[in-house]
């Protein structure tokens, strides 16, 4: 049955990039389709990275209709694989087992996806570690720590056939796919500018300090891919976030990666011929965070089309009358999306159309969770089957990621920069060096 049952997953994965929603694997008549539903069609799963995301992955797996079990949780942090199991006992009627080494659940050949919800330097080499071994994996944003491990994704993803999904939710929010197909179809006149923003009113940051690793933490399996370096306090648990790039990708990565993508997704563009950022440090001068946490950056396409992030991560001021949102310039109109849905209104200013999302999802707090995130994931439970078509290939995320990136490069080398639009490759060989990354040794990349 066990045999039987992933035979079928992976007929209905191999097909999926043809299927629209609602139709079936190539292969598969109705009637046989029919009878392999159920046992055949259980997903078993795993979750890597126990922490603030946990929540929202509640409702997507603990619905009976998801038809899923989980298998495995796993974290590198004892306390957290403990409270992790308790937690989601109330959703589920089974216990899953705890484990420590992702290595471990990608050579059991019974799990079949993968969720990723670590530290993002972990982000693309768990991701590649899950696809050659076989498994489906959806990724948080960013999926990438570099630009580099965006290519690599796309290029495993082609290779071995696997669904590979990227947490960019709003990619299944009912009002923005709605709004959307309406700016594609000419609601706005040509869509020409895009504004992307997001306001937190995050605190001081310690400085990190030297100390011993905290009980029950695997500090060298926690920093996996990247160079290993002696434990410091206040890094494992959020703040690896703003202490430097060797872990992190500072807020646009955060955070800019959602926003980034409406924009790009709204006025259909690809790669940006240009990027200029204008960022600094303007909070708690004397804290240990150790990037930006303001930033401006600029990146037009071909077209003369416009893409621009007003991104604080330390002044909650509603610039624009919300946390974050995106704003959608055209010829004959505005629109006005979120998390919470769309406003249209004519160029004269005028309110022609609003829609408000029903289901609730977190903007700014931390751990996030919603109906959008449920559609998200269980869209990818359904692309794995064959059933539906994906919301957003990880070729999409991985696009939409890189504008991040670049916006990180150019604050790290101070310039602004013309970019390959074929490819997304800068076209300055000083900032094309932090295109990748050193890796552990052990932990290099595949060539693929």
């Amino acid at each position: 049955m066990e045999n039987s049952r992933r035979e079928f997953i992976k007929k209905a994965a191999l097909g999926t990039a043809g299927v629209t929603i609602g139709g079936l694997a190539p292969g598969f008549s109705p009637k046989s389709y029919a009878k392999i539903m159920g046992a055949n069609e259980r997903l078993n799963l795993a979750i890597i990275g126990l922490g603030r995301r946990l929540g929202a992955y509640y409702d997507p797996i603990g619905r009976k209709d998801s038809n899923v079990e989980l298998m495995y949780m796993c974290d590198v942090m004892k306390k957290q694989r403990e409270a992790a199991v308790k937690k989601f006992a109330k959703y589920i009627d089974y216990t899953p087992k705890l484990e420590n080494d992702v290595r471990k659940i990608i050579a059991d050949k019974n799990v079949d996806a993968l969720f990723i919800a670590t530290p993002d330097h972990w982000h693309a080499p768990g991701t590649w570690m899950a696809a050659q071994g076989g498994k489906h994996v959806y990724v948080e944003k960013p999926c990438s720590h570099n630009p580099r491990e965006g290519e690599i994704l796309v290029e495993v993803q082609k290779k071995y056939g696997k669904v590979i999904q990227m947490g960019n939710q709003q990619r299944s929010a009912v009002e923005s796919i709605d709004i959307i197909n309406q700016i594609h179809s000419g609601a706005i006149g040509k869509a020409f500018k895009a504004v992307a923003f997001y306001a937190s009113a995050r605190g001081e940051v310690p400085h990190q300090k030297k100390a011993p690793v905290p009980d029950g933490l695997d500090w060298e399996l926690w920093q996996g891919p990247a160079p290993h370096r002696e434990y410091t306090s206040e890094t494992w648990d959020y703040n690896w976030h703003w202490y430097g790039w060797n872990y992190g990708t500072a807020e646009a990565g955060n955070n800019a990666t959602h926003e980034l993508d409406v924009a790009r997704w709204a006025l259909q563009v690809e790669h940006p011929e240009f990027v200029s950022v204008e960022a600094d440090k303007r909070y708690f001068k004397d804290d240990g965070w150790e990037v930006y946490d303001t930033m401006e950056a600029t990146f037009r396409f071909p077209g003369n089309k416009i893409i621009q992030w007003d991104g604080n991560s330390r002044n909650g001021y509603k610039t624009f009358g919300s946390d974050r949102g995106t704003l959608i310039y055209g010829t004959e109109g505005t629109v006005y999306v979120d998390r919470n849905g769309y406003t249209l209104f004519n160029r004269e200013g005028k309110k022609l159309k609003e829609s408000k999302s029903t289901e609730e999802e977190a903007g700014t707090a931390l751990g996030g969770g919603g109906g959008m995130t449920t559609r998200h994931v269980v869209n990818f439970f359904d692309a794995i089957r064959g059933k539906a078509k994906q919301a957003s290939p990880i070729n999409e995320g991985a696009t939409s990621t890189l504008l991040c990136h670049l916006a990180n490069i150019a604050y790290r080398t101070n310039k602004s920069f013309a970019v390959d639009t074929k490819n997304g490759h800068i076209k300055d060989d000083e900032a094309m060096k932090l295109w990748g990354r050193q890796y552990e040794k052990g932990w290099e990349p595949p060539k693929v």
